[in-house]
């Protein structure tokens, strides 16, 4: 790990100051960041510690929804009562997500910035956009069994690791950002990027601006749901395909639906073709399944089969 400069912000405005800087990286629970440093993948030259900062509460909001700190904890945010009561997706997607170690540090603000596990993207000796721009892409026709099957480009087919960002997909958040400049909010679904010719950048948080919270709308689909992960082993794997979803179903028909899948894209990917024909249709296994071929459509390999098979089983589970 090369020297770097440590500094520990006193309140949101001197972090905000801090982060103007170049080469300047912000640390929370560091699960992440220390992993990439100690490989030598990102090389800051300062690291702000924000973890003194008033930001990790769970508020529930005058209409209803929830308003999370970027510090809570993503064990805290597992266990919190209107979190396992309302928006149970959310808390199954963070218990799937990591050891409880892992869990303890964690952040919600770090879980949204994590970059993929791409191998390639890691072993500095390999090529990768992602981590070099313009040296290519030696997952593209090398070992891509766990890479991405929807949202790709000729630059870049690594997937999002994160499985809370799936379940926020799906539940319509809002990250709230701050800078000097001011405040603004990002639809969690408009937060990430996909690759295109510009995979190292990977969000649309700018240089001088740090996330400051997740907001959930009242959203009463959400108590009835569920977050679905096949991995290669039972604890700490990341996705091969996950599902999180929200069904309400009356009369024998779909009133409502929320889908999101992980481990299929370089981002949180919500299922807006499959939403579309669940919506009004009769909540059987004929209705899943079209619904699980059109949002894989034109994509093969093994991925694709799982895809659609864990769409339709979670779907199936929630009817």
């Amino acid at each position: 790990m090369r020297t770097f400069a440590y500094e520990s912000a006193a309140d949101l405005d001197a972090a905000l100051r801090s982060i103007t800087r170049e080469h300047t990286k912000v640390i929370g629970g560091g699960t992440n960041l220390v992993d990439l440093m100690r490989e030598h993948i990102e090389r800051p030259e300062t690291v702000v510690d924000i973890t003194r900062l008033p930001l990790d509460g769970i508020d529930e909001l005058p209409g209803g929804g929830l308003r999370i700190g970027a510090l809570v904890r993503n064990s805290h945010l597992a266990a919190h009562p209107l979190v396992r009561s309302g928006y149970p997706v959310l808390a199954q997607a963070l218990l799937m997500g990591a050891s409880g170690q892992l869990r303890n540090m964690a952040t919600v603000g770090g879980n949204l910035m994590q970059r993929t596990r791409c191998p390639y993207f890691y072993d500095t000796h390999a090529a990768c956009n992602k981590r070099e721009p313009g040296a290519g892409c030696d997952a593209i026709g090398g070992f891509s069994r766990g890479h991405a099957i929807l949202g790709t480009s000729d630059s870049c087919v690594a997937t999002h690791p994160s499985d809370m960002c799936v379940a926020l997909a799906a539940l319509d958040a809002t990250v709230e950002v701050r800078s000097l400049r001011g405040e603004r909010r990002i639809p969690l679904t408009g937060f990430h990027r996909l690759p295109g010719d510009t995979p190292h950048l990977e969000t649309e948080l700018a240089a001088d601006e740090l996330i400051t919270a997740v907001e959930l709308p009242p959203l009463p689909v959400a108590a009835h749901s569920r977050y679905r992960k096949v991995r290669d082993r039972a604890s700490y794997a990341f996705a091969l395909v996950s599902v999180a979803a929200a069904l309400r179903v009356a009369d024998g028909r779909i009133q409502e639906v929320r889908l999101a899948l992980g481990g299929v894209a370089p981002k949180p990917w919500r299922a807006a073709k499959a939403e579309r024909i669940l919506t009004g249709a009769e909540a059987d296994e004929e209705t899943f399944e079209r619904a699980a071929r059109t949002e894989v459509e034109g994509t093969e390999g093994f991925k694709a089969e799982l895809a659609r098979r864990t769409i339709v089983a979670t779907l199936r589970e929630l009817a």
